[in-house]
């Protein structure tokens, strides 16, 4: 029974602290100004080996500005990012749900 109690206590800090990072992340990224990845190389392999985008490209860029709110730009960068951002923050919540909320 003792191992059980230390196991849901790991647990439940390894919770916690994740959910400290996610938070701090995702606050960084609204600190940062909006355009903070709209310049450098690309790091995406079908740009880099063949000089062609592929559905991915942009998606960053795309999301950091749909969270400043700037929903022009996103667009242009990544139509996809108005799909992908939502299905993120909907995760992240469910994930907070089930580890803390859920009884």
């Amino acid at each position: 029974m003792e191992t059980r109690n230390n196991d849901l206590t790991k647990k439940r800090k390894i919770g916690y602290v994740l959910l400290a990072l996610l938070m701090a992340f995702g606050l960084i990224l609204f600190l940062l100004p909006a355009s903070y990845f709209d310049t450098g190389t690309p790091m995406c392999l079908s740009v880099i080996l063949f000089n062609r985008n592929c559905y991915g490209c942009g998606m960053t860029r795309g999301v950091m500005h749909l969270i400043h709110f700037d929903f022009v730009e996103a667009w242009e960068f990544n139509k996809l990012s108005f799909i992908v951002f939502p299905l993120l923050v909907y995760m992240i919540l469910w994930e907070i749900y089930t580890r803390f909320l859920k009884k």
